[in-house]
């Protein structure tokens, strides 16, 4: 196959900037441009020489003499690259589009759902990495043991992809996972998100019922059985589908640390832990099984899995304090991920720190989802910046609103970083405590290497 010449349009995004390489490293010629490029993308893409040389649009990088443009989520409908694209007739691809036409000949697992997706999909990677198998991947976060978190090739018979339901491309409103065509779908779980593209709850759960009834004659739905909404769309009657249901995992805590149980294979000691991560397992295990990996095998494997990054992730212990940190944002992981840190540790206080960063959770509409799903935690504490809500285009919120939202007269609200930083310190008074902070952002540039 001859290298191809490729332009990214918003090269700096997460998954954008890592397609990028993989390609660049699978010998195709690689330029790009974006008006705004942060770490780790910035120092990632100078390293194989594909930082932009500066910042900013450039209509002449557009030629004819392109094989395909990739269009990111962070561009405008009216970029002027992606005018000039269209004027030349150079084919457009956003990135889904591209990796399915990229991978029409190989196998396609996609990993869906409102939450676990990640983390599921990193689980299978590190099993069929465990034991050698050669598969392409596309997965949201860095995990341990890849460089990179996509790998595009021509050779691997399968490839495993996390499936977003976001929004595609400024040009395609629909949710990246239908581009996919999957021969085995995974769906973890359905919780409203994202109600700047889908309203309602309808929608947002009509977005699910669509990657379902795509599926191609033989394939599979794996699904979390204990999904209401998963179990109507999962049990309707597709022709050829195989439907196969899954459920927490058995476990126990002992001493501090979580291990499976399984009637062949004994306890089987695991790094992560959580009821959620239990069901993650289950779902990992069972697409594993369709991918000819053995439960011993995969039991073997999953010892040291050390979860993906910014899911549960330690990043200080000093024995009487332990502080996570987890991308959490929405209400159903703000909730599952506070239960299993509070699971884990029961007999330390719990200090849990949410940033509302979103859309969807800056949303005064949306704000009551939230009710309740601090219960867990000792101490609630919640942080939004209202520069993010004047970026966003969306209405001031009042500290007691959400307060409200979350039916919580002790919740401590934050807009001030610094002021937090204060506060979490404050409660460093030799208690036994474990802090979760959750978010999809920074906390306002909060350091939480040296917190």
């Amino acid at each position: 196959m001859k290298p191809l010449t490729i332009h990214f349009i918003s090269i700096g995004g997460s998954v954008m900037h890592n397609l990028a390489i993989a390609l660049h490293q699978q010998g195709h010629h690689i330029t790009g441009s974006d008006d705004e490029i942060h770490e780790p993308s910035r120092s990632r893409l100078e390293k194989y020489g594909l930082l932009p040389a500066q910042t900013g649009w450039n209509p002449d990088a557009i030629h004819s003499g392109l094989d395909a443009v990739i269009l990111g989520m962070h561009a405008r409908a009216d970029n002027p690259e992606l005018k000039k694209a269209q004027e030349l007739k150079v084919p457009v691809y956003s990135y889904p589009e591209f990796v399915y036409q990229q991978s029409q000949q190989k196998q396609r697992i996609v990993i869906a759902g409102s939450h676990g997706k990640t983390t599921i999909t990193a689980m299978i990677l590190h099993v069929l990495q465990y034991h050698g198998r050669n598969f392409d991947y596309l997965v949201g976060a860095q995990i341990e043991g890849f460089e990179t978190m996509v790998k595009l090739t021509n050779d691997a018979p399968i490839i495993v992809i996390e499936g977003d339901e976001y929004g595609t491309s400024p040009i395609d409103p629909r949710p990246k996972f239908l581009h996919y065509h999957p021969h085995i779908v995974l769906i973890s779980g359905i919780a409203w998100d994202h109600v700047n593209l889908y309203p309602t709850y309808e929608e947002y759960v009509h977005q699910f019922e669509l990657l379902a009834d795509a599926m191609s004659k033989s394939g599979t739905i794996v699904f979390d059985d204990t999904d209401d909404m998963l179990d109507v769309i999962a049990l309707k009657e597709r022709e050829d589908v195989t439907r196969q249901p899954y459920d927490v995992h058995p476990y126990r805590i002992e001493n501090g640390k979580t291990v499976l149980v399984t009637k062949q294979h004994g306890n089987v000691p695991v790094l992560v832990f959580g009821e959620h991560n239990m069901k993650n397992i289950s779902g990992a295990l069972a697409v594993c099984d369709h991918l000819a990996i053995t439960e011993e095998r995969f039991y073997e494997a999953i010892q040291s899995f050390k979860g993906a990054s910014k899911r549960l992730e330690k990043i200080a212990d000093t024995g009487s304090t332990v502080i996570f940190r987890d991308f959490a944002h929405a209400p159903s992981k703000v909730e599952a991920t506070t239960a299993a840190v509070k699971a884990q540790f029961p007999d330390r206080r719990l200090v849990a720190c949410v940033e509302l960063h979103t859309f969807s959770s800056l949303n005064k509409a949306f704000l009551n989802q939230y009710r309740d799903k601090l219960d867990q935690a000792d101490v609630a504490v919640i942080f939004y910046s209202p520069h993010t809500l004047e970026l966003k285009h969306l209405d001031p919120i009042a500290p007691a609103a959400i307060s409200a939202a979350f039916d919580r007269p002790d919740l401590q609200v934050f807009t001030d970083s610094s002021e937090l930083e204060r506060y979490l310190k404050s409660l460093a008074n030799g208690q036994p405590t474990v802090y979760l902070l959750m978010s999809s952002g920074t906390f306002g540039g909060l350091n939480l290497e040296t917190l």
